[in-house]
């Protein structure tokens, strides 16, 4: 029964939107992460510059520092988004020259200015602030002693430049997305156009149009193609083969339904009493012989049906042997022939099969030895272990089967040349579809100095899989 899953190609664009969106997902971080860096590093080279410009403004009187803060420096850090700017000039001793910040500068970050111009972010009267110190050293009349200059401003701007960064770069990735998604849906029809064309193809065939594919389909599909054309190459041949079977059972039948119609017409011609026993006594045989053909007919059919061998449950082969021989031994047809059982195993032999077909397949081995032996002749039947497998034997010391008309004995309708027989040819050919279906080896030997053995090799069950 055919389950359906979903859609290939549903499924197909849904990991590849989950691909695409947790790569669109680093991606933005990486996008988010880089506008704040972009952002700290253009604000703080305006803070640099603000600073310099500054520090180019330090003059000297009276061996002090004296500064007018040009309006450059502080247009420099002016931006649309209305800032407040800061700034600080200090002599060496830390006081101010300059200032108009609302707090003062900490001794330690003087320190680490007066080595290395530093850029810090600190949280100052409840707002963000980024803070520049560099250290200059200013020339005066008399002396000359540095100057640290500090500028600042809020984190407002640097955050909205960075906002409107990442902004722009969010919508590139979503117009992006949209043309992905749709070149996405184009190359899903592309890429799935070939098992369309094999579906339709399919689609169109005829039942009975058991020819091999032919189509273009791409490496991935090759198999499944292969496997089709594997699939039809047998339905071909079974149906070649049912085909021929149902011609050669309607000639089989055919054959004894015509000889029943003509005896019981010269019956019906003739007054004689004795000439209707006679054709009594042919039609009750004719009729017997086609009862039993029909019943092998049917047991073939039933062959199609029969589960595979891992879907049953075991059954002791050596229990169903000695049934099936004393079942053989009593009956009418085996009154002249030495029907028997070798040296069975003393416990049981458990291999997955059905009873019936065991049985049925056993009925028609006793039946062939019994029809093409002449009466007196042995008839022994036999089940050993060999290893993980349970060999099934029946022999006789009847005249034998030529070797190189043995494989043919498998055939239905085969008589391997012998026409002398009221045997219908499908004995053999139904013990090899039930060897088959059980997942058995048939094998058809001579017995010296003359005679057929017939043996079935069948696997063993595993010892948790036996009752």
């Amino acid at each position: 029964m055919i389950e359906v899953t979903g859609s290939l190609k549903r499924r197909l664009a849904v990991w590849l939107l989950v691909t695409v969106t947790g790569l669109g997902a680093l991606l933005m971080v990486e996008a988010w992460m880089s506008t704040r860096r972009a952002a700290e590093r253009a604000f703080d080279s305006q803070l640099e510059a603000a600073a310099l410009t500054i520090a180019e403004a330090v003059q000297w009187q009276q061996g002090e520092p004296l500064v007018e803060v040009p309006a450059a420096a502080l247009q420099i850090l002016a931006t649309r988004h209305q800032e407040r700017v800061f700034y600080a000039v200090l002599d060496a001793d830390g006081e101010a020259v300059s200032t108009n910040l609302p707090f003062v500068i900490e001794p330690a970050w003087r320190e680490r200015v007066a080595s290395a111009p530093m850029a810090l972010t600190a949280r100052l009267d409840g707002a963000a602030w980024r803070l520049y110190g560099r250290e200059y050293d200013s020339a005066g009349w008399v002396s000359q002693e540095p100057v640290q200059v500090w500028v600042g401003h809020t984190r407002g701007g640097r955050v909205a430049l960075a906002d409107e960064l990442f902004e722009r770069t969010l919508s590139r990735f979503l117009a992006m997305v949209l043309l992905a998604g749709v070149l996405m849906a184009m190359a899903l029809r592309v890429a799935l156009g070939p098992m369309r064309r094999l579906r339709r193809q399919l689609r169109h065939r005829d039942a009975d149009d058991m020819r091999p594919l032919d189509a273009r389909v791409p490496e991935e599909m090759r198999e499944l193609a292969q496997t089709l054309d594997h699939l039809f190459a047998r339905q071909r041949q079974s149906r070649e083969a049912l085909l021929r079977f149902t011609a050669d059972a309607s000639h089989q039948l055919k054959t004894p339904l015509a000889g029943l119609q003509s005896t019981s017409e010269l019956a019906l011609q003739s007054e004689d009493p004795a000439d209707w026993q006679a054709a009594l006594t042919a039609v009750h045989e004719g009729a017997g012989r086609t009862s039993r053909l029909a019943g092998q007919l049917l047991s073939l059919a039933r062959l199609r049906h029969i589960g595979e061998a891992g879907e049953v449950d075991p059954v002791d082969l050596v229990a169903v042997l000695r049934e099936t021989a004393l079942d053989w031994a009593g009956r009418e047809v085996a009154r002249h022939h030495d029907l028997g059982l070798a040296e069975l195993p003393a416990g049981p032999l458990w291999v997955r099969a059905e009873g019936w077909a065991i049985r049925e397949l056993l009925g028609n081995l006793i039946d062939n030895a019994l029809r093409y032996t002449p009466p007196g002749s042995v008839i022994t039947l036999g089940v050993a272990a060999h290893g993980d497998a349970a060999v099934l034997f029946v022999e006789d010391d009847g005249p034998g089967v030529p070797a190189a008309a043995r494989e043919r004995l498998m055939q239905p309708f085969e008589r391997g040349g012998r026409q002398d027989t009221d045997g219908s040819g499908l004995g053999l050919a139904i013990v090899d579809s039930i060897a088959r279906r059980l997942g058995g080896r048939l094998v058809l030997g001579g017995r010296e100095p003359h005679g057929l053995v017939v043996t079935l090799h069948l696997a063993l069950c595993e010892g948790r899989d036996a009752p």
